[in-house]
């Protein structure tokens, strides 16, 4: 398919879309939580996301083509990555409100920044530094208060964090497959080995789904797809840099979420963290960008 010219505004409407898809699918997995085992959740979640996702790719004449692979190796790394990181925000999801789990997925940027440093040999510069010492300033005001208090929330923000740190690894490996494979394969092999991953989770003991959580299920599975192609055409129609500060207007609607689905204000570890965690990934998400203004040409 030929290249998409530059086109800001509607990069910027797809964003936002993609960010109130994302938190449908959030809102969807959380309510379905209270009923439904982990494993039957990334299983329906993924089932579902697969056909907004290979109905996308028929559009832009990729399936089956596109397909064929020359990693397959580093296909089934960065997808049991990616569906661990999908194993561990489900679990984080149902312990915390939804945009503290939101705010801890903010944290991938940094790790992926200090990642390829240890693992690319990219160079620790004084920008990464403070990205990550901020990042974890955020961290700790957003976790230190639960140290002595409830064990479900200390368990939430660990299993957010180790979520984060998967889903930087799995990034990491999709900067180095992306040379030969498209985004179209690596999107869908993963969605593959997570309901995979999910299915192998039956014989432990999976719920009757009634009609109610069969529903959210669904829901769950057709919003991350779809959240997926809008961020997909997002990246496609404007540049990473101008799209970077609507990443974090994405957090209001998780907020928004909380407080009208599930009656949870933010916390005030929450707002403290915030501008912190924020700032940090910011830094790590613009580092050797030059920043342009939203709609300019």
């Amino acid at each position: 398919m030929d290249e998409l010219p530059d086109r800001p505004l509607a990069g910027i409407i797809l964003r936002l879309l993609s960010g109130m898809l994302f938190t449908g699918m959030m809102v969807c997995v959380k309510a379905a939580s209270e009923a439904t085992p982990l494993g039957q959740i990334v299983f329906f979640r993924s089932l579902f996301a697969l056909l907004p996702v290979v109905l996308f790719l028929a559009w832009r004449r990729e399936f089956p083509a596109g397909l064929a692979t020359r990693r397959p190796g580093g296909h089934l790394l960065r997808s049991g990555l990616g569906a661990a990181a999908m194993f561990a925000s489900f679990a984080a999801l149902a312990l915390l409100p939804v945009a503290e789990a939101t705010l801890l997925a903010q944290l991938t940027p940094v790790l992926m920044a200090i990642g390829g440093v240890l693992l690319l040999r990219e160079r620790l510069t004084l920008q990464r530094t403070a990205a990550l010492l901020l990042a974890l300033a955020g961290v700790a005001v957003l976790v230190l208060p639960s140290l002595g208090g409830d064990g479900a929330s200390l368990a939430g923000y660990l299993l957010a964090l180790l979520a984060a740190l998967l889903t930087a690894g799995a990034l990491l490996t999709v900067r180095r497959i992306s040379r030969t494979e498209t985004p179209g394969a690596i999107a869908f092999y993963f969605i593959l080995m997570s309901a995979l991953a999910g299915l192998v989770t039956w014989p432990l003991g999976w719920a009757d789904l009634d009609g109610k959580q069969l529903w959210l299920l669904m829901f769950a599975g057709l919003f991350g797809g779809a959240a997926h192609i809008c961020m997909t055409l997002a990246l496609r129609y404007a540049e990473v840099s101008r799209l970077a500060p609507f990443e974090y207007l994405a957090l209001i609607w998780p907020v928004l979420a909380d407080l009208a689905i599930f009656g949870l204000a933010p916390s005030a570890g929450f707002l403290l963290a915030l501008p912190l965690v924020l700032a940090g990934a910011g830094l790590a998400a613009f580092e050797g960008r030059r920043v342009r203004w939203p709609l300019r040409r």
